[in-house]
């Protein structure tokens, strides 16, 4: 029994039907305020649920019982509830979710992670970092994944492809290997069993890496039309981080300041020892250049 604890987030409902597909038995830690059509879609799935919250650790003890392997991809970021904050969530919960596996005798453990310069502390990338090092006890595999491509190139963050805008963070030069989520998925199902997985970090992109204004490029050649750039200094980003209130306003800060200085990973020996196929940007740009145009 494997369980996924962010079952209904982006990655995780990827990772329980990856899994199900393979035979797995899959429990997914889920809340009763998730979407009920996920949850739903879960149990289309053959998942079992299990009711709690990284923030009450007695659900999480509850959910560890009987598993041999834990997944985790849960994080504040980009869903939030009542009560949820990088601190309750990335942070304490997540180191919960480490000491309830131990205590339950769970040795397989895989926590999705992301890329981040050691040179730049902050709380996102700190509690990260935590959660890392209180795994390495386990057999773990870490996947720090690179920017994700429907994230970071979509509307909600300014990449806005449908009206041709985009929104560039500094000058948009540096190379970056865009992933897309549903390949991380895959590598989270692809690493549960494989022994090339174990006790390690797999730094992970996509096939290849571009800039932000050759994805730009690419989008206006498959759009047929030109797009129309807003540029987001360096110093603005520096101001916005050192000038932050929260937690989280300072970590999407360094983020953006981290995507300004670009992650180039070379996929070539991961892509060979896992047999992936990885999805890139070009293959993205079409998929929702399409849907645009049916909209």
């Amino acid at each position: 029994m494997v369980l996924v604890v962010g079952a209904t987030g982006l990655v995780g409902m990827e990772v329980c039907e990856g899994l199900a597909r393979r035979g797995e038995k899959v429990r997914a830690l889920v809340r009763r305020t998730s979407s009920k059509e996920r949850i739903a879609a879960l149990q289309k799935s053959g998942v079992e649920l299990c009711f709690g919250d990284l923030k009450d650790p007695d659900s999480i003890t509850t959910a560890c019982r009987g598993v041999n392997a834990v997944i985790s991809t849960a994080s504040s970021t980009l869903s939030r509830q009542a009560g949820d904050s990088i601190e309750s969530v990335d942070a304490d919960g997540q180191l919960s979710l480490v000491n309830a596996a131990k205590n339950c005798k769970v040795e397989r453990f895989l926590f999705v992670s992301f890329r981040r310069s050691p040179a730049l502390s902050f709380p996102l990338g700190d509690a990260k970092q935590a959660v890392e090092k209180a795994i390495t006890t386990l057999n773990f595999t870490i996947i720090q994944a690179s920017w994700f491509m429907e994230v970071w190139l979509s509307p909600a963050l300014g990449f806005d492809y449908a009206n041709a805008t985009a929104r560039i963070y500094g000058p948009g030069t540096a190379p970056i290997s865009w992933v897309s989520f549903r390949d991380v998925a895959e590598m989270c199902a692809v690493a549960l069993r494989h022994p090339k997985a174990e006790r390690t970090t797999i730094e992970f992109g996509g096939p290849e890496t571009i800039s932000p204004l050759e994805v730009v490029a690419r989008f206006e050649r498959i759009g047929g039309r030109p797009f129309t750039l807003e540029y987001v200094p360096e110093q603005a980003l520096l101001s916005q981080f050192q000038e932050a209130t929260d937690s989280m306003q300072k970590s999407f800060a360094a983020l953006m300041l981290g995507y300004l200085h670009g992650d180039a990973i070379n996929m070539a020996t991961a892509i060979d020892t896992f047999a992936l196929k990885l999805r890139n940007v070009e293959d993205y740009a079409h998929s929702v250049m399409a849907r645009a145009a049916t909209t």
